[in-house]
């Protein structure tokens, strides 16, 4: 197929160039980050709200899903939360409510394999 810009008289160029790609959209299924997570190393707690609370052990690491977005928050749907430590600073990530699951575990579990048990 080739597609002609009205515009600019001459330019025509095909789908094929384009190179058109399907992205992955809309929140999907919250279990791909959830399951990352063991009872054995972290603190589960589901609050009267339907938001998933999970803590590390130490208290360090957090992460915050809320289906129906973060209360105080512009359509947050997910925290992801390190403290620091006396010499280093800690680091936060949000994601909105619509952020594909897959993409929020993809980054979860990259902070989960650089952690390391002292």
């Amino acid at each position: 197929m080739t597609v002609a810009s009205a515009s600019r008289p001459g330019f025509s160029t095909t789908i094929e160039a384009l190179r058109l790609r399907e992205w992955s959209l809309g929140p999907g299924q919250s279990r791909d980050v959830i399951d990352l997570f063991s009872a054995e190393d972290f603190h589960f707690v589901v609050d009267d709200r339907g938001d998933v609370h999970i803590a590390s052990k130490d208290g360090r690491f957090y992460l915050g899903w809320y289906p129906n977005g973060r209360p105080g928050s512009e359509g947050e749907g997910w925290k992801l939360a390190v403290t620091g430590t006396a010499n280093v600073c800690g680091y936060e990530a949000s994601f909105d409510r619509e952020t594909p699951a897959d993409i929020v575990a993809a980054a979860v579990a990259r902070v989960l394999a650089t952690s390391r048990r002292l």
